[in-house]
């Protein structure tokens, strides 16, 4: 059997990992919350405003 497929490979797989520290996932959540805020906005707006244009011309109800 191969050594990295046991259960001790594994642990020692585990232990070579460099896990984030909580403040690298701090940060990273709020870049992510930031950019679903931002682009969550931005649709709304593109959304509205082709929905306002629509109307204008006559297409939209």
């Amino acid at each position: 059997m191969l050594k990295w497929f046991s259960l001790s490979g594994i642990f020692t797989e585990i232990k070579r990992i460099r896990w984030p520290k909580q403040d690298e996932i701090l940060h990273s959540s709020v870049v992510v919350v930031v950019f679903i805020v931002f682009f969550g906005a931005f649709f709304v707006i593109s959304e509205a405003a082709i929905a306002y244009f629509l109307r204008l011309i006559g297409i939209g109800v």
